[in-house]
């Protein structure tokens, strides 16, 4: 495996927002088209509370019952806090590869090798997780949507196997659109995105205007749940967890938005503002409008129910056709953001295959090869759902664990740099592109990076819980009751041994180009 040198090139000039790489070692090759409301999209369409909303409120109503709903704002400020801090590295280091770029910053190139390594794979897992999402929506919208016939509920054997069918061919289609161009790229994701926020706060004034009880009900934990408040709780805060991820995807897009240091650390937050707040309309929504409680079926069939049974079939419908736009806008996020991850770690050489990966169209300004490997991959996971009904929950939980963990290895690092006075990140740190000062939380910074670290690395433990009645509930099967840790083992491990043999490799090979030196923090 060779080494790639950076790409900087001396004898191109850098001129306006293209400095911002030449100052890391990287020459622009990706197409630098995305404005204000593009980068805000990016972030938005990752989180996509309409197609995350839609796929797990029924996960966290069945563990948690009506009390759930305070788990969403719990999640929502400790997800802030993480944004708050990755809004300060987004301002410093406007890098395509965010997660990966940072902590190896922050860290050593190897520590961040891992987060990156870790930060993909949980990033390909989402792209599966969320193409599965067509099958809480597609079929209540149209019985013809269920091609392999059958029970369409997303636990049972046909449902499972019609969600796979389906994420596939959505797949299929995002996939192609990451390859065409980047502006039609952006083009889908900005019309996209208006309709998700145009639908998502049409649903929700819906839904709380046809309520059929009082918000107080959300402090009963009711029949789901039995076995206490607590566990009620941190059961139920999946849904929450598995929402509120991916508003690091505006620092994604970095490289290819107008003014990245002072666009990217805005959009990080509005985007994770705004959906937590339409997100958190829905839930409550959701339970105030149900027609029944106890009746099971919003522990099984969700928002989606509870739309065509209180707005009517018509309207229920027409809601339902704009949640299918934000599942595949949503797919097509979530894909273009590992696509730059691999991107990023292929362009310094760290990866197999990276001159493949780290190949960029001048003419379309996309990097196709990650496209087609995340796609594939993500395609090759949607098959679990052909063995078992529960591959379906436990995609969902493994992928946000990744991530949670991925987040704690850029604000772990980043903590321990304040600890020892060696990260300032005050706004005398430099200014933006329009030399205004960058982002900074200011005496705030400590505080805020010590909480997020321990939000992130509380939550990442307790959704990695091998809890049997969430990763197991037929019994039998104690691999998915411990799937979650077995595949972070099993990815770390693949991780260590690939970073092993290259080494070894290299021991016998021509002395090598030497890895790009990686700039320090602010000092």
């Amino acid at each position: 495996m060779t080494t790639l040198a950076p790409t900087h090139d001396p004898s191109l000039p850098p001129s306006g927002d293209d400095a911002s790489l030449t100052e890391f070692g990287y020459r622009q090759e990706l197409h630098r088209s995305l404005g204000r409301y593009a980068s805000f999209a990016a972030g938005f369409s990752f989180i996509s509370v309409l197609t995350t909303v839609f796929q797990f409120f029924a996960v966290g109503y069945s563990f948690g019952g009506p009390v759930f709903f305070w788990t969403w704002p719990a999640v929502l400020a400790g997800q802030l806090l993480v944004a708050a801090c990755f809004a300060e590295l987004a301002a410093r280091y406007p890098i395509s590869g965010a997660i990966y770029q940072w902590s190896s910053r922050l860290s050593t190139p190897s520590f961040g090798w891992f987060a990156g390594w870790i930060m993909v794979i949980g990033q390909t897992v989402v792209v599966a997780a969320a193409a599965l999402a067509l099958q809480m929506v597609m079929p209540p919208l149209w019985s013809g949507f269920q091609l392999l016939g059958g029970d369409p509920s997303p636990t049972s054997p046909t449902g499972a196997a019609n969600a796979a069918v389906l994420g596939v061919l959505l797949l299929a289609l995002t996939t192609l659109v990451n390859v065409v161009d980047n502006r039609v790229m952006s083009l889908v994701n900005r019309v996209g995105v208006t309709a998700e926020i145009v639908g998502a706060v049409l649903i929700a004034v819906l839904l709380l205007t046809h309520s059929e009880r009082s918000p107080g009900i959300t402090f009963h934990t009711g029949a789901a749940g039995q076995s206490g408040l607590l566990a009620a709780l941190l059961t139920g805060s999946l849904t929450a967890a598995y929402v509120l991820i991916g508003f690091d995807s505006a620092g994604e897009m970095s490289e290819e938005t107008h003014h990245p240091r002072r666009t990217s650390p805005r959009t990080i937050l509005t985007a994770l503002g705004a959906a937590g707040l339409l997100g958190g309309l829905l839930v409550l929504g959701g339970i105030l409008a149900a027609p029944s409680l106890t009746d099971g079926r919003l522990a099984s069939d969700g928002l989606s129910y509870v739309l065509t049974s209180s707005l009517g079939d018509g309207v229920g419908r027409v809601l339902l056709a704009d949640v299918v736009i934000a599942v595949a806008v949503a797919t097509l996020a979530i894909q273009t953001a590992a696509c730059r991850m691999l991107f990023s770690m292929a362009r310094d050489g760290v990866l197999p295959w990276s001159r493949t990966l780290a190949k960029v169209s001048p003419r379309t300004g996309m990097p196709a090869g990650p496209a087609l490997v995340v796609g594939a991959f993500a395609a090759a996971l949607l098959l679990l759902n052909f063995a078992s009904p529960d591959a379906f929950l436990a995609i969902g939980t493994t992928c946000i664990v990744l991530l949670y963990l991925a987040y704690a290895m850029v604000t772990g690092p980043m903590l321990v740099r304040r600890l020892r006075g060696r990260y300032r990140g005050a706004a005398a740190d430099g200014t933006d592109e329009t030399g205004r000062p960058l982002f900074s939380l200011g005496r705030w910074g400590l505080p805020v990076n010590a909480l997020a670290l321990l939000y992130g690395l509380f939550m990442t433990v307790n959704l990695a819980w091998p809890r049997a009645a969430v990763y197991d509930p037929a019994g039998g099967h104690w691999y998915f009751r411990w799937f979650t840790v077995l595949f972070l083992a099993a990815v770390l491990a693949t991780g260590a041994a690939y970073r092993w043999r290259r080494r070894t490799l290299a021991l016998d090979e021509t002395p090598q180009a030497p890895h790009p030196a990686l700039p320090a923090p602010p000092a």
